[in-house]
């Protein structure tokens, strides 16, 4: 027999509000059984509810965490996910050292405006004496 778990015991475990989950529904990431006004969820969408949460957390965005779940059931199986993911993975890296060079950038401008300021403070404080 299946585990069955409901919206709650899901959002409890994972530490997610129940509304979070009935989004990744309404985005068809998630699809529980429904029984009545109930949804009933297996220990696959507890998998499922995983990687979308691991996929979040490495910055990815829904349509690509759909895209590496879905795969999985695809002609290309895991093997085809794990390259894709890969590729995901690489892409995400590259783009996160160009907002690191980025914001190291931004820092030196700001850390040489501020010390621009700070002389002509130094100026003007001593002309006022």
């Amino acid at each position: 027999m299946v585990e069955e778990i409901s919206i709650r015991e899901l959002a409890k475990e994972f530490d997610v509000t129940t509304r979070t989950i009935r989004f990744y529904e309404d985005q068809g990431l998630l699809m529980p059984e429904r029984r009545g006004q109930h949804r009933v969820f297996v220990p696959r969408d507890r998998v499922r509810l995983k990687l979308i949460l691991r996929g979040k957390r490495l910055g990815f965005k829904l349509y690509e965490i759909r895209e590496l779940i879905d795969m999985y059931d695809a002609e290309q199986g895991e093997e085809g996910q794990l390259q894709t993911f890969i590729t995901k993975i690489s892409e995400r890296e590259v783009d996160l050292l160009q907002k690191k060079k980025d914001i190291e950038e931004t820092l030196g401008e700001l850390n040489a405006a501020k010390a621009k300021c700070d002389k002509r403070l130094n100026e003007l404080t001593k002309r006022a004496s």
